[in-house]
């Protein structure tokens, strides 16, 4: 448990906003991607929207919450969007695309906020901004946004069902091999389980070296 103001005030910023933008967009994106392809499930169910409240998830936004206060290891949902892959064009190839737009969303978000934060991490701007407390909240909201955005790509593309992984790996396969995975199905909650117990041992590590990627030094300054 991180009870340190210096991390929990902006990691529960951070997650405010994830809350009324990053889950949205994600949403969104599932929607759209679906949309585009031929199905009007999310839209005709008012889920082609940014509006948060719409996508809102109780369970998923308290989990965020609560994984914020915890550790700095960071999981959350919002409500699943609608989709029927009969309408989709393409087939499994098109429920796949659907899959992957939300986790890509979140990818994107990461970056959008990383250019800022990366130009504010070289070594003038960094001891002018962490000389002031309100610099210093912000740049710290902005490194855990990348973190948390990070986090859920990551995450969200772990071919476990009913992540959205799970869904791009039986349309990357071919029809067959993909009726044969879906006997598998049965174990995801299981295979969920164990990763959100054990499994931030294996995928810190990895978010961390991808967020080096985008804002190299960053984490040595941020309160995680």
């Amino acid at each position: 448990m991180n009870l340190d103001p210096s991390f929990l005030v902006p990691a529960l910023l951070a997650v405010g906003v994830m809350l009324l933008v990053g889950f949205p967009v994600h949403e969104f994106s599932h929607a759209f991607a679906a949309f585009r392809l031929g199905d009007s499930t999310a839209r005709y169910q008012g889920r082609l929207t940014l509006d948060p409240r719409r996508h809102f998830d109780p369970l998923g936004g308290t989990m965020l919450i609560i994984s914020a206060v915890l550790s700095s290891f960071f999981i959350g949902w919002a409500k699943p969007t609608p989709v029927n892959p009969y309408n989709l064009a393409g087939g499994h190839r098109g429920e796949a695309i659907v899959a992957l737009a939300g986790p890509l969303s979140n990818l994107v978000l990461a970056a959008i906020v990383a250019i800022p934060v990366r130009v504010a991490s070289s070594p003038e701007l960094l001891v002018r901004i962490l000389s002031n407390p309100l610099t210093t909240l912000i740049y710290d909201v902005g490194v855990i946004w990348v973190f948390i955005n990070i986090s859920l790509f990551i995450f969200n593309l772990l071919p476990i069902p009913p992540l959205d992984g799970w869904r791009v790996l039986l349309g990357a396969v071919d029809p067959r091999t993909a009726y044969n995975l879906r006997r598998y199905e049965q174990y995801g909650f299981i295979l969920l389980l164990l990763i959100l117990l054990v499994g931030g041992r294996i995928l810190v590590p990895v978010i961390f070296f991808v967020i080096d990627l985008l804002i190299p030094g960053a984490r040595v300054y941020a309160p995680f």
